[in-house]
């Protein structure tokens, strides 16, 4: 068997692309702009992380019954993403938006001085993790013979 054909890489690739590409579509209809930079960027709705980690744990409880060992590993896995996705990383991008912003209080007043902004969108909220896992359960389900 070849990557390719390998369930557990498959589908949760699939599953990663479709919520990447949502991001596109949602981003660009909110701002009325093409937005493909969003296929490469991570924060936003939905999350492919949860996507992706939910469509492999779901896919290995089809394939492999949800008492197996594996199973349970993926879930915990699955969880400890979710919940990083929604906390850490949800503070990072927080902390991000009041750093750039007494930099650009700085900056105002002392000209001259030039710092890289951080980026702001690194986690995600509650909703987008759960839209994500949907997407991923639905994957799972959906894509596999």
């Amino acid at each position: 068997m070849t990557l390719l054909q390998n369930p557990y890489f498959v589908v949760p690739l699939i599953a990663w692309a479709i919520a990447q590409a949502s991001k596109v579509i949602i981003d660009s209809v909110v701002l009325h702009r093409l937005s493909v930079r969003r296929l490469a960027t991570a924060g936003g709705m939905p999350s492919s992380h949860s996507a992706l980690v939910v469509s492999l744990t779901t896919i290995i409880g089809r394939l492999q019954g949800v008492q197996s060992p594996l199973f349970a590993v993926c879930l915990i896995f699955s969880t400890v993403v979710m919940y990083d996705a929604t906390g850490v990383r949800r503070a990072a991008g927080q902390q991000a938006i009041i750093i750039n912003r007494l930099l650009d209080d700085l900056f105002i007043a002392h000209r001259g001085i030039h710092q890289e902004r951080l980026r702001e969108l690194l986690g995600h909220t509650p909703i987008e993790v759960i839209a994500g896992a949907l997407l991923g359960i639905v994957i799972g389900l959906g894509i596999w013979r």
